[in-house]
């Protein structure tokens, strides 16, 4: 006797498609920063030890976390990366039946995850031509008696384009009033060159941020997240934590710590190349009249879409096929028209990418 099938989870097709992609030698359809050599770094080869109370996350690191965002310690709840956080901050707060408003486009884990806690999404556009700005209206006319959370991402995810903190605080009025929380995903916020921006956490208690070391500081390694949440939020964070991982692995967070005491030195480095290539695509996209953007605010992000308004998948085939390069197909974030450029890789790469898109072209 067969067993049923097995029922389908939803799915984060985005995912799936960046683990099994093509690996060509003009790679940019990443979304981090290239990752420096940790080794150099003082105090890294003692943070290569397994034992560590780390119950509730590594002591030092919590602290660093705390005081590098201006929270208390009370605040942090550690995660497996920000994917491991928005999840955690999710479970945390949903219950079927519950809905959620969530940006569109968006980047398609925040729409899987809530489907799967068996809360109903509802979405707000953020339209390319008003720059994909955040427009709180669109969030009010969106909520319902049964919503419970508002997800958003600044910079936004796919475009780059950065939320001020007026418009934050607008939408976190609409939350108050309504009873609900705003999940800001920021893991490309320190990515953004000149003073460093508060937390969206900073802002009220209706705020959690999430973020990590993947994107800004090309740390993926260390998986080394963390959501930011008025306490009784982050005490619920911990503890739905005790249901999946239960904690993080102690070398990694003993290393993240480290990390954390040279992230001003990182960030410059990181700021460096992602300026540089930002400035490039700003020209490259001045003298290619097929395509059109929203210029980000900076970050390791761009979002292109061709002006003839087509479908890019052929555009991204023609690249992996004929041109050694990947870029980010646009459906995955529901603008099929559009593709995903990664700012954070090295000049040269960078450079043949582009040289790629512009031979596609024509």
């Amino acid at each position: 006797m067969s067993h049923p099938p097995l029922p389908r989870v939803p799915r984060a097709d985005y995912l799936v498609w960046a683990k099994h992609r093509p690996q060509p030698a003009f790679d940019l359809a990443r979304s981090d920063v290239d990752g420096p050599a940790l080794d150099g770094l003082p105090g890294w080869r003692a943070a290569l030890e397994v034992k560590g109370a780390n119950s509730e996350g590594w002591p030092p690191l919590v602290d660093a976390i705390a005081a590098r965002y201006g929270v208390g310690p009370e605040q942090v709840a550690t995660a497996t990366g920000t994917s491991g956080a928005n999840f955690l901050v999710c479970a945390a707060l949903l219950r079927p039946g519950d809905d959620v408003l969530v940006e569109s486009p968006a980047y398609d884990p925040l729409l899987a995850v809530p489907q799967m806690l068996g809360a109903r999404t509802i979405r707000f556009e953020r339209r390319f031509d008003e720059g994909f700005r955040l427009v709180p209206a669109r969030v009010a006319a969106a909520m319902t008696p049964a919503t419970r959370l508002i997800i958003v991402t600044s910079p936004h995810n796919p475009c780059g384009v950065t939320t001020d903190e007026a418009t934050l605080k607008e939408v976190g009025e609409i939350a108050h009033q309504h009873g609900a929380h705003v999940l800001a995903d920021e893991v490309y916020l320190d990515a953004l060159p000149g003073q460093r921006r508060r937390p969206a956490a900073m802002l009220g208690p209706a705020f959690i941020t999430t973020s990590s070391l993947t994107k800004a500081y090309g740390l993926s390694g260390l998986r080394c997240g963390w959501a930011l949440a008025p306490p009784d939020v982050a005490e619920e964070i911990r503890r739905m934590r005790d249901l999946t991982d239960g904690l993080g692995a102690v070398i990694a967070e003993r290393a993240s710590a480290v990390a954390f005491a040279h992230l001003d030195e990182l960030a410059s480095r990181a700021h460096a190349v992602t300026s540089q290539n930002l400035e490039t695509f700003d020209r490259f996209m001045g003298g290619t009249p097929a395509l059109e953007w929203v210029k980000p605010h900076g970050g390791t992000v761009a979002f292109p879409r061709l002006r003839s308004r087509e479908s890019a998948d052929a555009l991204v085939d023609e690249l992996v096929a004929r041109h050694d390069t990947i870029v980010v197909p646009g459906r995955f974030f529901e603008s099929p028209e559009h593709f995903r450029v990664a700012l954070g890789v090295r000049a040269d790469v960078f450079g043949g990418g582009l040289a790629a898109i512009a031979a596609a072209l024509r």
